[in-house]
């Protein structure tokens, strides 16, 4: 799986509330899943270097947000 780091990128930085909402009420801390994400940029979004915990993190919480529609900045968001 290929991971757009431009887009987990916005995740994190501007997407935290929906974060935020994902986690709600699930035990699971946003700055963890923050974490998570945070390593798949330090390391080139290489998810086999994730541990067993980090994954089940990563596709619990980051996939299902990383694969919502999102439109790069300065896009019309049209067509």
């Amino acid at each position: 799986m290929e991971i757009d780091l431009d887009v987990l990128s916005h995740l994190l930085k501007k997407r935290t509330d929906e974060i935020d909402a994902i986690v709600a009420g699930t035990g699971y801390l946003t700055r963890t899943v923050i974490g998570v994400g945070t390593f798949l940029l330090d390391h080139d979004g290489n998810i086999d270097l994730l541990t067993a915990k980090q994954q089940v993190t990563f596709e619990r919480f980051l996939l299902p947000l990383l694969e919502k529609p999102w439109h790069h900045p300065g896009s019309s968001g049209a067509g």
